[in-house]
């Protein structure tokens, strides 16, 4: 049997800690570097300046998401071939008929839940207004024009985003910092990752609480679908609030 901090030399279940972290690291770097090219070549190729990105129409800017998507996807697939470990069990990347249903009541209420917990209190001490925390995902929503703008919008917010985040985070750094530090270290610290590496100060209470909730689903039931179905529904909640207000 292979140490827990060495590459597996045979098949196995599970990635070795330290090496699905720091291919996370890995993949997390990478994917910030090739979504700086597919932004910048997005940006060229539509005649958008650099410093007008968040003009950047919506087919260019799911064009630049593949970027990112890249390193967070590309990541757990080549450390699990390095480490001669089955992508789907080794990061839980199974699902059951009950998920579905217990990850969007999850998502459906997180997302309610969330506003109320974190950003109400915040907003009686604070001046952050509703316009203010939901800025980031209304400058997609507000690029959604007409049926084939939503119908792009759902693919890359509410079934691609959730799908590929759940994969990197909850699937590889998560179960390695699981076994590296325990249950609360790991499903605690992939939950400020998360938010972090969304680069919204406003936001990260926000995010940072939502990953939470989907590390304890996937850490409770020792796979993916929960929580991705859960990031799917909390998610689209969020884009159907912010159509139905447009």
């Amino acid at each position: 049997m292979a140490e827990p901090d060495q590459i597996a030399t045979e098949p196995g279940e599970r990635l070795p800690p330290r090496f699905g972290i720091a291919a996370a690291v890995v993949g997390w770097m990478v994917g910030l570097l090739c979504g700086s090219v597919t932004a910048g070549i997005a940006a060229e190729a539509s005649g958008t300046p650099l410093d007008a990105f968040d003009e950047l129409p919506l087919s260019w800017l799911a064009f630049a998401q593949t970027g990112l998507w890249v390193g967070l996807l590309g990541a757990p697939v080549v450390a699990t071939r390095l480490a001669r470990t089955d992508l789907r069990r080794a990061l839980g990347l199974r699902a059951e008929p009950a998920d579905l249903a217990v990850g969007g009541l999850a998502g459906l209420v997180g997302q309610f839940a969330i506003m109320a917990l974190v950003y109400v209190p915040l907003s009686w001490v604070t001046d952050i207004t509703p316009e203010e925390i939901s800025e980031p995902a209304r400058g997609f929503t507000d690029r959604a024009d007409g049926a084939l703008g939503v119908v792009l919008l759902v693919l890359i917010v509410g079934v691609g985003a959730p799908i590929v985040e759940e994969i990197f985070w909850r699937g590889l750094l998560q179960r390695s910092l699981v076994r590296a530090a325990g249950p609360a270290w790991g499903v605690g610290l992939t939950a400020v990752a998360f938010g972090a590496a969304h680069f919204g100060l406003l936001q990260f209470p926000g995010l940072a609480a939502a990953g939470l909730l989907f590390g304890l689903l996937a850490h409770r039931a020792g796979r993916l679908g929960p929580a991705i179905a859960c990031h799917v529904v909390f998610n689209l909640t969020a884009v159907v609030v912010l159509l139905a207000g447009d």
